[in-house]
């Protein structure tokens, strides 16, 4: 599946990153650590946060992520956004909780 798939399923507010939309989302990674996500997320994920700093992008860029999605109705501000388009970061948005977005992501992904 790609983002834009995944962004049109889930419902999903895009923020930034609109040419990258062809990528493909092979998994997903749960976590509000930063470190956590630098060590632990795969190539091709898709990270679900609560956060919306510009270090978001920049892990991002550096674990190869196909998207962040910010949850429950957080938006990332101008310079996150700039940032983002910079490193090719696609940055959606939903007003679901992590729980939520999660779980109808992984069926998603378990459908493909």
């Amino acid at each position: 599946m790609t983002v834009q798939e995944m962004a049109e399923a889930l419902q999903l507010t895009v923020f930034s990153g609109d040419e990258e939309l062809h990528r493909e989302v092979r998994g997903a990674y749960v976590s509000d650590l930063l470190s956590d996500v630098a060590g632990h997320a795969e190539v091709g994920s898709v990270w679900i946060t609560l956060h919306t700093h510009l270090t978001v992008v920049a892990v991002a860029a550096l674990r190869k992520l196909s998207a962040v999605i910010v949850v429950n109705g957080y938006e990332p501000n101008a310079e996150v956004l700039e940032a983002s388009r910079r490193e090719h970061i696609p940055i959606l948005s939903t007003s679901q909780s992590t729980f939520e977005v999660a779980g109808r992501l992984y069926t998603l992904l378990q459908q493909k």
